[in-house]
C-alpha cells in the first residue's frame, strides 16, 4: 500500500521529480532544485522511512516507486522528469520499469540496475550505536559514529538526521530499524519485464565504484537508449561536489527533451 510522501515543491513549468538516496531527504538535492526551478516546477520528495515521509516496515523498489507514482497521482502530475541519485535513482528506474507512459525521461545518478554489495555495514553499526545513547549534543553522536565511519563527510551526511525531541535529545529521523530491516532489498536491482524505451540519462562520478564498465549490458538491457556522462574528479555525491557541471548537465538533457 503507497504511503503519503511528504514534498516540497518550487517553480513552475513542467516538472521534474528529484529522489535522494539512501539515509537523504529531498533537500541532499536542494542545489539541483535551486538549479532547475526557474524552467521547471520541481518537486523534492522525502522517500518512505526517510525525511518528513512516514515509517513502514516494509521497503523495497516496487513500494517505494508505487508511492511516487500515487504522489504523482495526488498532484495531477500525468507525465514528469524523474532524477535520482544512489537509492533513488532505483526507485526512479523502478518506476519507468512499472510505468514508462508517466516518465518523459530519466536521470540517474551515479547508480546501476544491479545488485550491490552490503557496503553500509559499519554505517548501520554506528547508527545503532548512536541510537543506543542518550545525546544531548550533535558532537557526542559524531565521536560515537567516528567508532565505525572514519570519513568525517559521510558522518556529516547521517548527522543531518538528527533532530531534536521535545526533552532537548537528540535522535534519528530515518526509520534506522526499518531500513535495515529491508535492506538486502535495497541492495537489489530494478525489474522490469519490459525495458523502458524513453530517453535515459546516467551521470556517473570519475572516482566512484558504483557504475562500471561491467553494468553496460545490463543498463542497457533495461535502458536501451541511454547515454552516460562522466563527471571528472566527482565521486558519489557528484551533485554535490561538481553542482555547476551536474546541473549543466541536468539542463542539457532537459532541453533535448523538450526540443
Amino acid at each position: 500500500m503507497p504511503v503519503k510522501l511528504f514534498a516540497k515543491t518550487s517553480g513552475a513549468g513542467k516538472p521534474v521529480i528529484l529522489i535522494h538516496g539512501l539515509f537523504g531527504a529531498g533537500d541532499n538535492l536542494g542545489v539541483v532544485a535551486r538549479a532547475l526551478a526557474s524552467d521547471y516546477c520541481v518537486h523534492l520528495l522525502d522517500l518512505r522511512n526517510h525525511g518528513a515521509s512516514p515509517h513502514t516496515d516494509v521497503m523495497d523498489y516496487p513500494s517505494m516507486a508505487a508511492d511516487v507514482l500515487a504522489y504523482m497521482d495526488d498532484n495531477g502530475l500525468d507525465k514528469s522528469v524523474l532524477l535520482g541519485h544512489s537509492m533513488g535513482g532505483k526507485v526512479a528506474m523502478q518506476l519507468a520499469l512499472d510505468a514508462p507512459e508517466r516518465v518523459t525521461g530519466l536521470i540517474v545518478a551515479d547508480i546501476a540496475p544491479v545488485e550491490y554489495p552490503a557496503w553500509h555495514t559499519d554505517v548501520f553499526k554506528g547508527m545503532f550505536a548512536v541510537a543506543e545513547h542518550e545525546i544531548h549534543q550533535r558532537k557526542e553522536a559524531d565521536q560515537i559514529l567516528a567508532g565505525h565511519v572514519a570519513e568525517s563527510g559521510v558522518r556529516q551526511f547521517l548527522l543531518r538526521n538528527l533532530v531534536r525531541t521535545p526533552e532537548e535529545r537528540y535522535v534519528w529521523r530515518v526509520n534506522l530499524t526499518g531500513i535495515h530491516g529491508s535492506y538486502q532489498n535495497i541492495r537489489l536491482a530494478p525489474t522490469g519485464d519490459m525495458p523502458y524505451e524513453g530517453p535515459v540519462l546516467f551521470v556517473k562520478g570519475e572516482c566512484s565504484d558504483y557504475i562500471d564498465s561491467a553494468h553496460q549490458k545490463q543498463v542497457l538491457l533495461l535502458f536501451p537508449a541511454s547515454q552516460l556522462k562522466v563527471i571528472g574528479g566527482a565521486g558519489h555525491w557528484l551533485h554535490a561536489e561538481k553542482p555547476e557541471l551536474f546541473n549543466r548537465i541536468v539542463s542539457r538533457f532537459l532541453s533535448g527533451l523538450n526540443s
